[in-house]
């Protein structure tokens, strides 16, 4: 282990070499700042990473060939490159990413990343991101730290002892910060018809944005919630606060909140530092089905771009324009469909801010499958809860139709019985 600047540490990168960059808002912004300075002297160089957030500078238009980013999730920083060329989408469950490490499916040579300064122990913190980040930093030959003090102390897996790092680099900035509006009144409708479906004892997975918020804020006199999610922000304080998260009747890590990353204000990443109710650990375990699914009324949220009337998701891409990715809604819709009580729900805006309608006839042509039709359960608009399961392809578009912004109710509705011909009449099916 070598104390050294960002200059001295980032010499080691060769031309070729495969690095991985840590997630969210743990990405190492003072040592991607200082990479892109030695862009005269690299090419070819390949970046791996999930989600992050702050400035991505390897990806402007005047590092072509020099660098070219993998994202395993897109995050607004990367998307204009991706689709320029200058990126690439790499689809997979968010479960399976460490796999690609671990198995040397992807080579890394280089992982950069973001750390506590150590401990009287010498062990560092990986702070608000765990997800695929141990199974990198094992997978690299070359392990570089940007040790910030603003980084926080989680527990669980998420320490690292500096021994494991070959270039320690101290510079103190604060972490990306997210800070969430008020939900407008549609997300706040959403929120309230999910919130209806959230029992006492579930234990909740949501994912960042208004809609999540907005379940959050109208849970306050539920009971003994519990937390198993890839993520959390902000919105789960003032539960814990008042006493409706619990983690009472959790199977797997009672009375613990499990995590594999945050993101959210400072006031997130101060709850979360030193504090034994946070379990941080890998994503292959947070998002492993096997797991997930024995915790009791697992209620998994999560959205999507556009789904059709017999209930496949779109969540990653806008046609043939990719969008975000795969991420972890599969591993928890299925694993909440799995578990004893549980719920998978896909929440969305009945239309577009351009007054499209989210919910088609067909999925736009490009437009991946992320979730299928036997996964969903409930699809959740602000006109209400359409609930799938078990129900015919004609049941499912009447279901969804009924949750359909109105302006395109009467189109879908001719739409659908032109697919379904006279199976759709007036609720009697005749099979062709």
């Amino acid at each position: 282990m070598a104390i050294v600047s960002a200059e001295e540490a980032l010499k080691v990168i060769k031309s070729g070499d495969k690095i991985y960059v840590h997630s969210v808002a743990a990405a190492p912004q003072h040592l991607l700042d200082n990479l892109v300075k030695r862009s005269g002297e690299l090419r070819n160089v390949e970046l791996y990473h999930l989600h992050t957030e702050g400035e991505a500078p390897y990806t402007r238009s005047e590092y072509e060939g020099i660098f070219h980013t993998n994202a395993f999730f897109i995050g607004k920083n990367v998307r204009k490159a991706i689709e320029e060329g200058r990126g690439s989408y790499i689809p997979v469950f968010l479960s399976e990413i460490p796999r690609l490490f671990k198995q040397k499916i992807i080579q890394l040579n280089v992982a950069l990343i973001s750390v506590s300064p150590p401990d009287k122990n010498g062990f560092c913190s990986l702070g608000t991101s765990v997800d695929a980040t141990l199974a990198a930093l094992d997978s690299a030959d070359i392990v570089i730290a940007q040790v910030n003090k603003f980084v926080p102390r989680t527990l669980g897996d998420s320490q690292i002892h500096s021994s494991k790092i070959n270039y320690l680099v101290p510079f103190d900035a604060p972490l990306h910060e997210v800070s969430w509006g008020n939900p407008t009144d549609i997300e706040q409708k959403i929120g309230n018809h999910v919130a209806s479906l959230v029992e006492d004892g579930a234990t909740l997975q949501m994912g960042i944005g208004n809609i999540p918020n907005a379940v959050l804020s109208v849970l306050g006199n539920h009971k003994d919630l519990g937390i198993h999610t890839e993520m959390f922000s902000d919105g789960v304080i003032p539960l814990v606060e008042k006493g409706v998260i619990t983690g009472r009747y959790k199977k797997k890590h009672r009375g613990k909140i499990v995590s594999t990353f945050q993101y959210g204000s400072k006031r997130l990443y101060d709850f979360v530092d030193d504090n034994p109710l946070i379990t941080m650990l890998p994503v292959d375990y947070v998002n492993d089905t096997s797991i997930i699914r024995q915790n009791p009324k697992v209620t998994a949220i999560n959205s999507a771009i556009e789904i059709d009337i017999t209930g496949q998701v779109c969540a990653d891409s806008i046609g043939y324009k990719m969008y975000s990715g795969v991420g972890g809604q599969m591993d928890f819709i299925r694993g909440a469909a799995l578990s004893e009580g549980g719920k998978a729900i896909i929440a969305l805006p009945a239309a577009t801010k351009y007054g499209e309608s989210k919910i088609a006839t067909h999925l736009k042509e490009g437009a991946g499958v992320v979730t299928t039709r036997a996964h969903v359960h409930y699809v959740v608009t602000e006109y209400g809860i359409a609930y799938l399961y078990g129900k015919n392809l004609v049941e499912r578009a009447k279901e969804l139709i009924k949750v359909a912004h109105p302006d395109h109710q009467e189109r879908l509705e001719k739409e659908a019985f032109e697919r379904f011909k006279h199976q759709y009449s007036q609720g009697v099916y005749t099979y062709l």
